[in-house]
C-alpha cells in the first residue's frame, strides 16, 4: 500500500490513489475500532483504519466519560495502551433505590484486585489509543474525512466505495469491519427505544468521592455517579422533556435538582458544560455479512447503566483480532472463521444486553410490589456472597468472566 494514506486528510490536500487493496478495513476511527487495528499490528494483515472525519476531531471536544472494567484495563494494557495518570480508579460502587429499601455494596478488595474497573474521558482514551497505533503499528494505514458510499461483495473480497473531491475512489478488501454507530433507521437493526434521555456532566461532590461510585435508581430512571480526578462523572436519566428542562437551568437550580433526585448522601458544589442524548436498545441481529462483520456499537449500542456498552465492544475487538491473527488461510474473510468468531461472541454478546436492559426494566417500573421485590434484591445480593460475585465478575470481566 501507497505510504501517502497514512493519516491522509481531505483538508491536506494530499494525493489519493484511484485503488488501495488492503487484507481488513476498519470503518470507523472511535476507541474499538483503533483497538482493534492495535491488536492486529501483531500479524501481518495489511489494515486500513477508516473514518469520515478529520483525524482527532471525532474525539477532541466529546464531554462523555468512559466507564472501563478491569477486563478492559488489561486488555489495554495487553495493547500497550492503557493511559494510567487519566484513568481513575472505581475501588467500591453503592447500589440503592431511591424511596424504598435494599442497598449493596460491591468493594474491589473482595476480589483481589485494586479496582472494580476505571473512569476515563473518552478522548483522552482515544488520544492514547492514537498515539500507540503511530508508536507500535506503522503497518496501519489510515484515511480520514472520507465517507463511504456503498459497498460489494464478490468470492474474493469487498469493494468499498468512498467519495473523494475529484472521482470516487474504492477500497478493495479481504474484510470490512463496520466500527462505527448503529443508525436507528438501518432495518437490520431491532431498537427499542427507552424514551428517557441522559444527561451528563462533571459535577463536584462535598465530602470528595473516596474512589466510590453510585447506581442510584430513581422513578425516573437509574442516577449515575462515576469518580473522575476530583469530581464525578454524572448520568442523570430523565424523560426527554425534563431532560430538555435541565439543560435550560443554571448551575444552581441544577445542582438542586440533582440534590433532589439522588437524595442526602451526598451534596454537590459545582457543574460543568451539560450535554443530553436520547437512550435506546440499538441490536444487530447479524452479526455478519459476506466479508463483512459488526462490532462495538455498530453491533450493539446498549443503555449507559451498568457502564457494559464499550466494555462489551472493546471485547468484540479483542477476540475478532484473535480469530483473525489465528486463521491460517491468509484470507481475513474466510466465512468459517467469522462464523467461528460470531459463535464465540453469541454467550457474552447476549448475557450483556439481557443483563443491561434487565436491570433498565425491572427497576424502571415504580410500582410498590415491585419496589419491595427491589429492595429484597438488593438485600440479596448484599448478604449473599456468591450473588454478589456472580454481578461483580459479569460486570468485571464479562458474561464468561473474561479473561
Amino acid at each position: 500500500m501507497s505510504e501517502q494514506l497514512k493519516s491522509t486528510d481531505s483538508t491536506t490536500g494530499a494525493s489519493d490513489e484511484s485503488s488501495v487493496d488492503v487484507d481488513v478495513a476498519i470503518i470507523g476511527a472511535g476507541p474499538v475500532g483503533m483497538a482493534l487495528a492495535l491488536a492486529l499490528a501483531a500479524g501481518s494483515q495489511r489494515v486500513l483504519l477508516l473514518d469520515s472525519r478529520p483525524h482527532a476531531a471525532a474525539w477532541a471536544g466529546d464531554p462523555r466519560a468512559l466507564a472501563l472494567a478491569h477486563g478492559s484495563r488489561q486488555l489495554l494494557e495487553s495493547l500497550g495502551a492503557w493511559n494510567k495518570a487519566a484513568a481513575t480508579s472505581i475501588a467500591t460502587i453503592h447500589v440503592s433505590q431511591r424511596g424504598g429499601f435494599g442497598r449493596t455494596l460491591i468493594d474491589a478488595r473482595e476480589y483481589g484486585i485494586a479496582a472494580l474497573g476505571y473512569v476515563m474521558r473518552y478522548r483522552d482514551l482515544a488520544a492514547t489509543l492514537d498515539a500507540s497505533i503511530d508508536a507500535h503499528n506503522t503497518a496501519t494505514q489510515r484515511l480520514h474525512s472520507r465517507t463511504v458510499l456503498g459497498i460489494t461483495t464478490d468470492s474474493e473480497a469487498a469493494e468499498i466505495t468512498l467519495a473523494a473531491p475529484a472521482a470516487p475512489r474504492r477500497i478493495r478488501a479481504k474484510l470490512v469491519v463496520h466500527a462505527e454507530g448503529t443508525p436507528a433507521n438501518d432495518p437490520a437493526v431491532r431498537v427499542y427505544d427507552y424514551r428517557q434521555h441522559a444527561v451528563v456532566a462533571e459535577v463536584r461532590p462535598v465530602p470528595g468521592h473516596q474512589q466510590r461510585a453510585w447506581e442510584r435508581f430513581t422513578p425516573d430512571g437509574p442516577l449515575a455517579l462515576l469518580p473522575l480526578a476530583q469530581d464525578y462523572s454524572l448520568v442523570f436519566t430523565v424523560p426527554p422533556e425534563k431532560a430538555a428542562r435541565l439543560l435550560d437551568l443554571d448551575e444552581g437550580a441544577f445542582l438542586a435538582a440533582l440534590r433532589t433526585q439522588f437524595g442526602n448522601r451526598l451534596d454537590f458544589v459545582a457543574s460543568g458544560p451539560r450535554a443530553s442524548f436520547p437512550l435506546a436498545l440499538r441490536v444487530r441481529e447479524q452479526l455478519l455479512g459476506p466479508r463483512q462483520v459488526w462490532i462495538g456499537n455498530a453491533a450493539q449500542s446498549l443503555h449507559p447503566v451498568s457502564g457494559q456498552g464499550f466494555n462489551l465492544g472493546l471485547r468484540d475487538a479483542w477476540e475478532l483480532a484473535a480469530a483473525l491473527l489465528a486463521n491460517a488461510s491468509g484470507d481475513a474473510g474466510d466465512a468459517a472463521t467469522l462464523d467461528s468468531y460470531a459463535r464465540a461472541r453469541r454467550l457474552d454478546r447476549k448475557g450483556s444486553i439481557a443483563f443491561t436492559d434487565g436491570i433498565v426494566r425491572v427497576f424502571g417500573n415504580d410500582l410498590a410490589p415491585l419496589r419491595i421485590a427491589r429492595g429484597l434484591g438488593l438485600l440479596a445480593l448484599d448478604i449473599l456472597p456468591p450473588l454478589r460475585h456472580f454481578v461483580a465478575r459479569r460486570m468485571i470481566w464479562g458474561a464468561r468472566a473474561w479473561p
